[in-house]
C-alpha cells in the first residue's frame, strides 16, 4: 500500500537517528523554533549503529593523542595541520555541548563525557625520534601547550602502571601525556539531544526506512517503509539531512543529485578486546594511542583506553579491522555491490589497485586468531591474561571514494560533507573523527545550506553558543583559556591547572 501525505512539506527530515542528525536538529529547532522537523530511523531505537559506545572509540577526537593526524613528510619535517583543524572542531563541539549545558538542556554533562587523559605510546629509538619532533612541532601552537613529553620511566609509570608492569628496563620508550583529553559516550548524548527535539515538537518514526528519494518540482519526495507494518507512505520536504552512517551512500546516489557522482565506499568492520576484570581496570585510567600499522586505516590505530559505558567501567584494546561487504552493523552483505554504478565503478577498481597496503593488512587482521590479538595487546599490557579479555565486535566503517582528475579515484579517510548545489539536500560519509567534529560539520552545512538566515538572523545566536564562531582559537590564545575555562566547568571536566602535579608539569 502507498500513502502519499496531503499535508504541507515538512521543514527538514533527517535520516538516521544518530549523532550527526541529533547535532543538526538541535541546532535547527534552537535557530528555528517554527520549522516542523520529522527524524526517520530504521532501527527501533536511538543511536545503534556508528553512535553507539561499543560501536565508536569515545575518544573526544582533539589530536592530543592520534598519530595518525601528524604524519612525517619527506624531509623528516611534522604536518600537523591536520591537528590544529581537528582541535578546533572539538573545542567546538564542547563549546556547544557547554551552552546546552548552561541552557539546562543538558541536566548532568557526566552522563556522556569526563576527562581521560589522552597519551601517546611509542616503542624504539625511532618512533621515540618521531614523537619528540611531532610534540615539539605541537608546542608551537597554543591549543596544545598544555601535552607534555617523556621518557622518563619512573614517571611513565605514574601514569599508566598498567602498561609499565614487567617491562624491560633497556626498553627505549616515550610518551606524551595531556589532562585535557576526554572520553565521550556519543551514544547517551545522542539519545539526551533526541529526548529535547522530541519535546520541542520534532518527530521521531523509528523502524521507518527511507527507500527512495527524487526531486519533485521544489521539493524532495520522499518513499518511507514502515517496517512494521511493511505499508509506503510518500513524504515531500525542502530540505533533507542525510545521516544514516553507511546507509548514506546509497540514498545520495538515489537522489541523483550531480555532487554525488563518482562517490563510492569501502566498508571496514572492527573487533576489541574487552576486559571488565575490575582488579584490571582500576589500574588503567587513560587513552593510550600507538602508532598504526603500514596499510591500516585511521579507525585501526592501537589504543588501550579506559571506557566507562552505562555506568560499567571496562578497558577495550584495539579495534582489529577486517572486510566485510556489510554497510552498516544491522546491515546486508549486498550492501557494498548495491552502491556500484557507472560512475564509481572506476575509481573504486583505481582505489583497489592503488591500496595494496590496505589490502593486505586487512587480510592479516582477518585471520589473526585470538592468541594473536592477545599477543597485540602485550605489546601495550605486558602482563594482559587470556582469561580476563574477550572478543567483542565493534561497529562498521565506509571510508569514502571519490573521483580524482588525476589518479582517478582516491581513498578519502576521515568525514565527507555532500552538499546539492541549491542547498535542499546534504549528505555525510566517511568516519573518523565524524562524531567528535559533529558541531563543526554541521556548522559547515548550515553555512551552505542555509547561508542567507546564517548571515542573518542566525549570526547572533550561532556566536552566542560558539564564542569562537567565525574565528580560529589558535590566533587568539587568550580565547583559548576563557573557552577552556568555561567549557570545563559547565562540563563539569577536570582542570588541568588545577589536577597537575609540579613534577609532572615540568615534564619535557
Amino acid at each position: 500500500m502507498n500513502n502519499t501525505e496531503s499535508e504541507n512539506p515538512i521543514d527538514v527530515i533527517l535520516i538516521g537517528a544518530g549523532i550527526m542528525s541529533a547535532t543538526l536538529g538541535t541546532l535547527l529547532k534552537e535557530l528555528q523554533p517554527d520549522w516542523n522537523i520529522k527524524i526517520f530511523e530504521r532501527l527501533d531505537g536511538v543511536a545503534q549503529e556508528s553512535s553507539d559506545a561499543w560501536n565508536n572509540a569515545g575518544t573526544g577526537h582533539s589530536a592530543l593523542c592520534e598519530l595518525n593526524y601528524t604524519p612525517e613528510q619527506a624531509d623528516g619535517s611534522i604536518d600537523v595541520s591536520k591537528a590544529i583543524k581537528i582541535i578546533e572542531q572539538f573545542e567546538q563541539s564542547k563549546q556547544f555541548w557547554a551552552s546546552l549545558t548552561d541552557q539546562g538542556m543538558i541536566a548532568d554533562p557526566s552522563e556522556f563525557i569526563r576527562s581521560v587523559p589522552h597519551m601517546s605510546f611509542v616503542i624504539g629509538n625511532k618512533d621515540i625520534e618521531f614523537l619528540r619532533k611531532r610534540y615539539a612541532a605541537l608546542q608551537q601552537h597554543s591549543l596544545f601547550k598544555d601535552m607534555c613529553f617523556s621518557e622518563d620511566k619512573e614517571q611513565i609509570a605514574k601514569w599508566i602502571p598498567l602498561m609499565m608492569q614487567s617491562r624491560q628496563s633497556d626498553e627505549p620508550l616515550a610518551v606524551t601525556y595531556s589532562e585535557l583529553g576526554t572520553d565521550v559516550n556519543y551514544g547517551a548524548l545522542t539519545r539526551i539531544l533526541m529526548k529535547n527535539l522530541i519535546n520541542q515538537g520534532a518527530e521521531l518514526n523509528l523502524q521507518h526506512e527511507v527507500v527512495d528519494l527524487k526531486r519533485h518540482n521544489q521539493h524532495w519526495q520522499l518513499s518511507v517503509k514502515d517496517l512494521r507494518t511493511h505499508s509506503l507512505r510518500n513524504v515531500r520536504a525542502r530540505f533533507v539531512f542525510i545521516g544514516a552512517g553507511g546507509g548514506s551512500l546509497k540514498l545520495l546516489q538515489k537522489s541523483q543529485i550531480e555532487e554525488s557522482k563518482g562517490y563510492g565506499g569501502f566498508p571496514v568492520s572492527g573487533e576489541w578486546l574487552v576486559c571488565k576484570n575490575p582488579d584490571v581496570v582500576r589500574q588503567h585510567n587513560a587513552k593510550v594511542y600507538g602508532k598504526a600499522s603500514v596499510g591500516a586505516p585511521p579507525m585501526s590505530v592501537p589504543h588501550l583506553d579506559k571506557r566507562v559505558i552505562d555506568g560499567q567501567d571496562a578497558l577495550l584494546f584495539g579495534p582489529f579491522a577486517g572486510f566485510t561487504t556489510k554497510f552498516l552493523k544491522n546491515g546486508n552483505f549486498t550492501d557494498l555491490f548495491k552502491t556500484l554504478n557507472i560512475n564509481n565503478i572506476l575509481p573504486m577498481l583505481t582505489v583497489g589497485m592503488h591500496n595494496i597496503s590496505l589490502e593486505y593488512y586487512l587480510m592479516q587482521q582477518v585471520t589473526l586468531s585470538f592468541a594473536d590479538r592477545m599477543q597485540e595487546l602485550r605489546t601495550f599490557y605486558p602482563e594482559a591474561k587470556d582469561e580476563d579479555w574477550h572478543l567483542d565486535i565493534a561497529g562498521n566503517r565506509v571510508q569514502v571514494i571519490k573521483k580524482d582528475a588525476q589518479k582517478g579515484g582516491v581513498l578519502q579517510f576521515g568525514t565527507e560533507l555532500v552538499k546539492s548545489a541549491d542547498g535542499t539536500l546534504a549528505a555525510l560519509l566517511g568516519a573518523s573523527p565524524g562524531a567528535s567534529t559533529s558541531v563543526s560539520i554541521m556548522l559547515e552545512l548550515l553555512q551552505h545550506c542555509f547561508a542567507d538566515q546564517v548571515a542573518n538572523e542566525w549570526s547572533q545566536k550561532l556566536l552566542q553558543w560558539i564564542p569562537s564562531y567565525g574565528q580560529k582559537l589558535e590566533n587568539n590564545p587568550e580565547l583559548v583559556q576563557q573557552i577552556r575555562q568555561w567549557t570545563i566547568k559547565s562540563l563539569r571536566l577536570q582542570n588541568p591547572a588545577e589536577q597537575r602535579s609540579p613534577q609532572s608539569a615540568a615534564v619535557e
